[in-house]
């Protein structure tokens, strides 16, 4: 796997570099006299240059390549930093189609904003998420088509390459395992992938592939599996990963990832040409191994992470689980499947129960579902991820305090609130089950569609008995990623964002 390292530099005019990006809001300041005086006479004949991302040749600049990327403007209240990181995209993207491999970015007259104060870093990884292309076409037309490995990022320290570089290979990895096609990425192709991505590094990796486990510890995903079954290559993968720190452990992060590799709804056949990019339902478990290759490019200290991940096909065929079957959980709690198109949250359940049992050993834990969940979720927060958050988790700010780091991450969150309302929705009609899955409606066109999923979850999953007024309180914030994980919500055809995995590390790793 190759990703652009950031390399820092302290000269626009690097020795081995072949071009220049400058992101700025003020093309007339370009950060240099050398520079202004090359951009000034395409700057009077090409009003072009204020709108979007131009390349100019100059033999004054390294590789004859100058690219000016304007962000627009900065300093209205809904600006955000977003600004730069689709200004380097643009810009980036400029100089590969000129030929440049080893480039200049440059992120100059950033606003004495607080808004702004991750500008340059950003910038660094807007680049990269303009730069990757699908794992099936480096595996088809080979990684030439990804010919920048290095980008030379302007004023910025060793330290903050460093982290670049981590949070980069991060999102590297979670867009591979999002974006590639169900074939390709297949429950046993997918916890290979882990295998091999980990290999040698600070984090361990557990896959479990016998039935017989998956049916007694795990009988919830087995059931969202027991179509797949019929086929070899499509058989479900548990991956669990866990980094330890050096030293003193301060707090222990446990994610359960959502990755049904690909969802054509089941028995509630997903119809009108709605199946199309369910194979990016994985986006979810995706995010997580993005965090976790993060955590082991740069292993910080004090925290510990462990994620579990639901890899999982939910097929249609004869032996297909259908809506009103009543399956125990590992909680042993009795499930009434409402629709068998909500089966994320079924593979996600009994790993959440397990989660929160090894939560109550663990120092200072804060328990994660990651999941490409709702339709409700895009629908309602339109770009962004959607928090919702148990008591012991609002008390303790937990969703704030990661949406405020995206804010300056350009990895944006809305928070969001788990309410009675939620709890009741999911309640029993009868004394044979104890909880409902979901109505059997779109979560789009129902009523706190992407909230009540995280009642559900936390029932099945032992939470409930550990709110704020247990015993031993676990803060638990559902990240729901539907309308985040793909650029421009075209679950399709656009590219993975790998969402959470910078307001994560910024979070936590920083």
């Amino acid at each position: 796997m190759s990703f652009p390292i950031a390399l820092p530099c302290n000269t626009l005019f690097e020795s081995d570099a072949d071009a220049i990006v400058v992101v700025t809001h003020d093309i007339q300041n370009l950060g240099s006299a050398q520079l202004d005086e090359v951009a000034a006479p395409f700057l009077a004949v090409d009003a072009r240059i204020a709108q979007k991302a131009s390349l100019l040749v100059s033999d004054k600049v390294p590789g004859n390549r100058l690219v000016i990327a304007p962000t627009g403007p900065l300093d209205r209240d809904y600006d955000d930093v977003r600004r730069f990181f689709e200004a380097a995209k643009a810009g980036i993207l400029e100089a590969k189609a000129a030929g440049a491999v080893k480039p200049v970015l440059a992120v100059v007259n950033v606003p004495a904003d607080a808004r702004y104060e991750n500008a340059r870093a950003v910038s660094f990884l807007g680049a990269c998420q303009g730069l990757w292309q699908p794992l099936e076409a480096r595996e088809y037309r080979g990684d030439a088509i990804e010919p920048i490995e290095a980008i030379y990022v302007f004023e910025a320290s060793a330290q903050s390459c460093d982290q670049l570089s981590a949070i980069a290979a991060g999102q590297y990895a979670a867009r591979d395992l999002c974006g590639t096609e169900p074939e390709r990425m297949a429950p046993p192709r997918f916890a290979d992938y882990c295998v091999e991505l980990f290999q040698g590094s600070a984090v361990s990796v557990e896959v479990i592939a016998d039935r017989k486990i998956m049916d007694q510890q795990y009988p919830l995903l087995s059931t969202v599996a027991r179509a797949s079954y019929a086929v070899e290559r499509h058989h479900p993968r548990v991956v669990k990963m866990a980094y330890e720190p050096e030293g003193d452990i301060e707090r222990t992060l446990i994610f359960v990832g959502k990755g049904l590799v690909y969802d054509t709804g089941g028995a509630d056949l997903k119809v009108g040409g709605f199946m199309a990019g369910m194979s990016r339902d994985k986006g979810g478990a995706a995010s997580v191994v993005g965090f976790m290759e993060a955590v082991a490019k740069y292993q910080p200290k004090g925290v510990k992470v462990i994620a579990y991940l639901a890899v999982v096909r939910n097929s249609i065929g004869s032996d297909c689980f259908v809506p009103d079957e009543i399956i125990e959980s590992r909680e042993g709690v009795r499930v009434r499947i409402g629709n068998t198109d909500a089966e994320g949250r079924l593979a996600m359940g009994d790993l959440l129960s397990e989660a929160k049992d090894l939560a109550l050993g663990e120092k200072n834990p804060e328990i994660f579902t990651v999941a490409t969940l709702t339709g409700h979720a895009a629908r309602a927060m339109g770009p962004y991820s959607a928090y919702v958050e148990n008591g012991p988790a609002r008390a303790a700010h937990v969703s704030r305090k990661i949406a405020d780091m995206g804010d300056l991450w350009a990895d944006c969150a809305e928070v969001s609130r788990s309410r009675r309302e939620d709890y009741d929705f999911v309640q029993p009609r009868t004394l044979a089950d104890d909880v409902l899955s979901s109505n059997n409606a779109p979560s789009a066109v129902t009523a706190r569609g992407h909230q009540f999923p995280m009642a559900f979850l936390a029932i099945v999953g032992g939470l409930d008995k550990h709110g704020c007024n247990a015993e031993l309180p676990i803060p638990y914030v559902h990240m729901d990623i539907a309308g985040s994980g793909v650029e421009g919500g075209d679950w399709q055809h656009g590219k993975p964002t790998a969402a959470t995995v910078a307001s994560l590390f910024a979070r936590y790793c920083i």
